[in-house]
């Protein structure tokens, strides 16, 4: 009797091509898709690549465009200075005499003119004496017994402070009172 698992050769010919077709097509599919990876990568990088570059580009746009602000800024600040540069200078070349009342009008004049612009520009004085120190905003260097004013109260400003909006841009420095 005939072994049923015994294959004849033909038959076992055939399976043999068709494994040899079925490896050979998935061959071809993982050479295809490997390719297409390879090409989603490159393209994926290539991507990554622009991205940075453009970011690269964004960052020293920007930059720049700080620098020309602040340029400009500081351009806008001297030129309002310049006027007053001009008084002092005219004031310094006046000639000194027995007009002493008429040079400090002049010399008034020129601090009024600054402290326009500086108004203008948003600086305001610390308003300090008669107030309660406060170290955010003065700076004690000197403490006196005095019976006059309460303890903490700012007796007398020695310097005036200044800020530019919510920012202290100096120190009011001050005399404080103790008990």
């Amino acid at each position: 009797m005939a072994n049923p698992f015994d294959n004849d050769d033909s038959t076992q010919a055939t399976a043999e091509a068709d494994l040899s077709a079925e490896a050979a097509s998935a061959a071809e599919a993982a050479s295809t898709a490997e390719a297409e990876l390879r090409r989603e990568k490159d393209e994926l990088q290539d991507r990554l690549l622009r991205t940075a570059a453009e970011f690269d580009n964004y960052r020293k746009r920007i930059d720049r465009e700080r620098r020309d602000q602040a340029d400009a800024a500081k351009a806008d600040a001297i030129e309002d200075l310049l006027p007053i540069i001009d008084n002092l200078e005219r004031a310094l070349q006046a000639p000194v005499g027995t007009d002493v009342e008429g040079y400090r009008k002049g010399v008034e004049l020129v601090h009024q003119q600054m402290t326009d612009l500086l108004r203008r520009r948003g600086v305001k004085p610390i308003q300090s004496v008669g107030t309660d120190f406060d170290p955010r905003v003065h700076e004690a260097v000197v403490h006196e017994v005095s019976a006059d004013h309460r303890e903490g109260e700012v007796m007398e400003e020695l310097r005036r402070g200044y800020m530019l909006g919510e920012r202290l841009l100096r120190p009011a420095m001050v005399k404080v009172a103790k008990a």
